[in-house]
């Protein structure tokens, strides 16, 4: 099984759920915290560069549902700057696994790529909140909560 390092937003439910699931697969994950990583350009291309810039994003982002910011109309240099200055906007997790990155955890993606066993249907990537109807919590820089 694989080493998994994996970029998430501590307290994310969303994030505990693929993070148990990875587990159960047999694979070693290393959770780090996405907010304290010290990103630059470069690294975080790693992990984007495959996708178009508008995937580049967490669509939770209350900036982003608002319409604040619009992904779509972004270039490259002016998202890049936007995710390097408010790393909540980047889409989750981050994951690496030997000199491979990725972003995002569609289910089949990830199985293909190293191997998940059984998982449940529906959308792992999405923010899930407890009967509490709670936040995953925390302030993304521009003044609204953040999935």
């Amino acid at each position: 099984m694989a080493k998994v390092i994996f970029y998430e937003k501590p307290g994310c439910q969303g994030n505990a759920r693929q993070k148990a699931l990875l587990a159960a697969a047999g694979h070693e994950v290393e959770a780090r915290d996405l907010k304290s990583e010290n990103w630059t350009g470069v690294r975080l291309l790693q992990f984007l560069a495959r996708l178009p810039v508008a995937d580049w994003f967490n669509r939770a982002s209350p900036a982003v549902k608002s319409g604040e910011i619009r992904p779509e109309a972004l270039s490259l240099d002016q998202a890049m700057k936007l995710l390097l200055a408010h790393p909540l906007l980047i889409r989750r997790p981050l994951m690496e696994v030997g000199e491979e990155r990725r972003v995002g955890f569609d289910t089949a993606a990830v199985a293909a790529w190293i191997g998940l066993g059984e998982f449940p249907e529906g959308n792992l990537e999405a923010c899930v909140h407890g009967d509490g109807g709670g936040r995953c919590g925390g302030a993304e820089g521009h003044g609204h909560e953040d999935h």
